[in-house]
């Protein structure tokens, strides 16, 4: 296919509208009003309750002002002792609506969709964290001396597994009572859905492991249970890894076979990023280093993909050009995901009408220890989300070591909340 770079790089008053602004019709048959994405950021910014409180609701409502065409939200966990971080929030079946239907409102004000980011954890969860550590198989989170860092997983059993299904479906479900326009069920970056497809994680002989397809399993039920209770206009996509970037984990190969599977489903989107805690190429950081080198570092990959491709797919990961967003859809992927930038610049899609050649600088986190560094990565980009959501100015040239202090201890007082609410709970349960 033909660049469109070239003849869309022109503002609107100059000449064509880029590429990157025309609607996009979904299979479900939900219009976006363009091809840009607010893509997932894990906020970690709950507030009491482990609910959406104002700060995030101002968050979205800038972003939806902003001139992307759809928002997904970070995190949402389907299971309340099973969270990302202490500051995640959770919608299960006895979570208020109010505060979900007041974060839906706030990223639809500015004329965008809005879908919710629905994720387990499995084994990734910090080993100060209360409640549980499933996985496919008991094995742990492998970061070499930071290992101990994150919990001691249990192998779930048939019940666990039932269980978890039927949290996905009660999460989607709700989410659009609330009004929410989809769902993307999250089966990337090492959570418990990636877990189950990868053959590194996944050591199980039953019918949930072994095969791509019995590995591939749970998430085929899930998105196949969730499809069945929601509206056929609500959204349901799959985030996926295009590849684990470990030494045989999953790879592209799996990734083209999965998207086979998911495409008689109702799956309107799949969104192709990688990597997980181990090998965090989502943050640009690899044990390999063959992904940082670029932006739009899946891009390659996604191409790959997007040639047998039966499904729309989207892809994210390091885009803060309008050129770089027009090389995707020249690639053959619909969607554009962005997330570090508009961490930076909520605007920057206006931006773009205007003066197509803006940016935003990130200047790359470089330190030894690549799990370190992408937490240092990771927590800069959420002290700009926090002051968004406070109203005020963005400040991208936060040192990424501070940012991290900043954060840990906003984390630290996150896990003291959560516990006392977990306890709570437990309590009245």
């Amino acid at each position: 296919m033909p660049s469109i770079a070239s003849a869309s790089t022109h503002s609107a008053a100059s000449g064509p509208v880029s590429a990157v602004f025309e609607p996009f019709v979904l299979p479900s048959g939900s219009v976006l009003p363009n091809r840009l994405v607010k893509a997932a950021m894990e906020e970690n910014m709950a507030g009491p309750g482990q609910l959406p409180d104002e700060q995030l609701v101002r968050l979205y409502r800038r972003w939806s002002g902003g001139g992307v065409g759809l928002l997904i939200t970070g995190n949402v966990m389907v299971h309340a002792e099973a969270l990302t971080g202490p500051g995640g929030v959770v919608l299960d079946a006895a979570a208020p609506l109010e505060p979900f239907r007041e974060w839906a409102s706030a990223g639809r004000s500015g004329g965008a969709k809005i879908w919710m980011q629905i994720n387990h954890p499995g084994r990734q969860v910090l080993a100060d964290m209360p409640g549980v550590a499933w996985a496919p198989s008991a094995i742990r989170v492998d970061l070499g001396r930071n290992s101990k860092r994150f919990a001691e997983p249990t192998e779930m059993t048939e019940a666990q597994i039932a269980e978890t299904i039927e949290r996905f479906r009660v999460t989607a479900q709700r989410a659009e009572e609330a009004g929410f326009d989809g769902v993307e069920i999250h089966a990337a970056h090492g959570y418990l859905l990636s877990q189950f497809l990868s053959p590194l994680a996944n050591r199980r002989t039953d019918h949930w492991g072994g095969s791509l397809q019995n590995r591939a399993r749970l998430l085929v039920e899930i998105v196949r249970t969730v499809r069945a209770v929601v509206s056929p206009g609500f959204a349901v996509a799959v985030k996926l890894n295009s590849a684990d970037f470990q030494r045989g984990g999953f790879d592209a190969a799996d990734a083209a076979a999965v998207i086979g599977m998911l495409a008689p489903l109702g799956v309107d989107v799949v969104e192709l990023s990688g990597g997980s805690y181990e090998a965090p190429a989502m943050t640009g950081q690899t044990r390999a280093d063959r992904s940082a080198a670029r932006e739009a570092y899946f891009l390659s990959l996604a191409e790959e993909l997007a040639t047998s491709s039966p499904l729309p797919l989207m892809v994210t990961g390091g885009i803060v050009r309008l050129p770089v967003a027009e090389e995707v859809l020249a690639g053959g992927i619909e969607l554009i995901g962005m997330g570090s930038a508009l961490g930076v610049d909520p605007d920057l899609p206006n931006t773009w009408r205007r003066e197509p050649g803006a940016r935003v600088t990130l200047a790359p986190v470089v330190m030894k220890d690549k799990a370190v560094a992408s937490a240092a990565s990771m927590a800069r980009v959420r002290q700009q989300l926090r002051r968004i959501g406070a109203g005020r100015r963005t400040n991208p040239g936060m040192s990424p070591r501070i940012a991290l202090v900043k954060e840990t201890v906003l984390q630290q007082r996150a896990l003291r909340r959560y516990r006392r609410w977990l306890a709570d709970r437990s309590d009245i349960g």
